[in-house]
């Protein structure tokens, strides 16, 4: 992750929180104690967040330490410390919400990702994320996919073509819709584009598409269609692919399954953070 960019959407995060103090806190009168955190897992999984434990404390105030004992990309089990934290108990409870938001979110990315990637293990298909993440939370979700072994597809409307339903009924089909973009980008663009039909993937060939995505077909359908995609053509399968069924797409001969469900429809590892111990009187 660009650690210029999490560090203004941490900022963001944290003033949205934090407002115009914690008054909980503040109203406590032992806000300056020097206390220590933990942050433990509650249950298994892959664990991705150490950029957001490490900045997020030190924005709130840089007299703080934090100690990493996992990093991204690392199992971890129930029980595990992840990171300890030090520094005033006022820092450590400004922070430790909306930090532990994004570590839950993003570990549970993670955790998702990698059981669908254990899946398909060894049979050479990548697993990959769609643009269906929540506004503003798109780096920390692309960046979890990787750390569970995934894979990002486009980051947004601007770094790739991808000609979807809606692009080719409006220019009237896949072949036509193809060599229009192919007439305005560059040779540096690499145009995708979404079939339905055996009779749509022949025009996408055709037209010289970089990339096919076949759109909810069944492994069955795509097997069969495989047959008409030249090898240099990259092909990729999505829609309804669930943990329960990708074991049916292992024997396609694609190159990537692409899974809106990482995003969008991801529950958070269980993580808490809690006080180990406060020293009356200490500050630093």
């Amino acid at each position: 992750m660009n650690e210029l960019k999490v560090k203004e959407k941490l900022t963001e995060f944290l003033i949205e929180d934090i407002g115009c103090g914690d008054l909980t806190t503040d109203s406590l009168g032992n806000k300056d104690q020097w206390i220590q955190g933990h942050f433990i897992s509650k249950e298994d999984g892959i664990f991705a967040g150490e950029e957001i434990i490490k900045l997020g404390f030190s924005l709130i105030s840089k007299d703080t330490e934090v100690i990493l004992f996992k990093h991204d990309g690392d199992c971890i089990v129930k029980g595990d410390i992840i990171a300890s934290v030090e520094g005033t108990f006022s820092t450590l409870m400004a922070g430790e919400r909306v930090i532990l938001n994004l570590v839950q979110r993003m570990s549970g990315i993670a955790t998702m990702t990698n059981e669908f990637v254990h899946i398909l293990d060894g049979s050479g298909i990548r697993i990959c994320d769609t643009r269906k993440v929540m506004p503003g939370l798109k780096i920390f979700d692309k960046y979890a996919v990787t750390c569970g072994g995934g894979y990002n597809h486009r980051f947004g409307l601007y770094d790739g073509v991808m000609l979807k339903d809606n692009h080719v009924a409006a220019v009237g089909s896949t072949g036509d819709a193809i060599r229009e973009v192919r007439k305005r980008v560059g040779h540096m663009i690499r145009v995708e584009v979404e079939i339905e039909t055996e009779e749509a993937l022949l025009q996408a060939v055709e037209a010289k598409a970089d990339i096919i995505m076949f759109d909810n077909r069944s492994s069955e359908e795509i097997k069969s269609w495989m047959r008409h995609v030249p090898d240099h053509i990259v092909t990729e399968v999505s829609g309804g692919i669930t943990l329960e069924n990708i074991h049916q797409y292992r024997e396609t001969g694609v190159n990537y399954i692409s899974i809106g469900a990482l995003t969008h429809s991801v529950s958070g590892l269980d993580i808490s953070f809690n006080i180990a111990s406060q020293k009356e009187g200490e500050g630093k």
